[in-house]
């Protein structure tokens, strides 16, 4: 297990996927035979790492909250880094609720958000809905997530997945709401706000539409039951077509 803990360490200061794949597959067949906690927590944060290194940052989150009351992997970051990771991948994982139990409120972060410059204020001003506040911590924060050895080739993602929540937190209140209110929420310009916007809408991030002449939001939030309706619709044509080719084939 040591062993391949080595080799782990080595296809991360190489950033060699391939090995660091292959590696976390052989320390899970390892594990089955036999392990020690210690060691399985450990991994558990070598294959966070590897998730948030190959964008699965709703993994990454999941590994990593795993393992804040347990962690010992200092041969990688110090737990001042581990919990810089925690809260940036969990803010674009989680809902409300889970952020609140799980990041928010767990005195593990606590004793260490502080440490970070601009996270604290990052993550609390999310949850509470201070957007102001929230947009001037994640300009302290980017040249941190840009200048991060695995965070870096995902900047501009990162970037536009944080902004698509704050954005759908902010919405998720109004039916409608105006341009302008929306960007002095966020102390912006309204011409910033609607080139945002517009480019979140088109891009299927967003479920509202503007109104130019109006000046105004309108938020249209999807039917959970009729999104359902027509997903089983979809899948219900694809299943009798897979029939249809089956039945020629025997028929043959």
């Amino acid at each position: 297990m040591d062993l391949v803990f080595y080799t782990l360490q080595l296809g991360f200061f190489c950033m060699d996927f391939d090995l660091i794949s292959k590696s976390i597959d052989k320390a899970k067949n390892l594990f089955e035979e036999g392990g020690d906690w210690e060691r399985k927590n450990r991994l558990k944060v070598y294959e966070g790492l590897y998730c948030l290194s190959t964008r699965n940052f709703k993994k990454a989150a999941d590994l990593f909250l795993d393992s804040i009351s347990t962690f010992t992997t200092y041969e990688l970051f110090p737990y001042d880094t581990f919990i810089f990771y925690t809260v940036l991948t969990s803010i674009i994982s989680l809902d409300r609720v889970s952020l609140k139990q799980k990041v928010v409120d767990a005195p593990e972060i606590l004793t260490v958000i502080g440490k970070i410059p601009h996270l604290s204020e990052f993550l609390n001003s999310l949850y509470d809905c201070q957007y102001k506040s929230f947009f001037s911590a994640f300009a302290g924060l980017t040249e941190q997530i840009k200048l991060d050895r695995y965070l870096h080739p995902h900047f501009r993602y990162y970037m536009r997945e944080v902004r698509t929540v704050v954005y759908s937190q902010f919405l998720e209140s109004y039916k409608s709401v105006t341009i302008e209110a929306m960007a002095k929420a966020f102390g912006v310009t309204v011409e910033f706000i609607d080139l945002e916007l517009s480019r979140f809408i088109a891009a299927g991030k967003l479920h509202c539409k503007i109104d130019k002449v109006a000046g105004v939001l309108e938020t249209n939030r999807p039917d959970a039951k009729n999104a359902l309706y027509q997903a089983t619709i979809k899948q219900g044509d694809f299943l009798l077509n897979r029939i249809q080719k089956l039945s020629r084939v025997i028929d043959l």
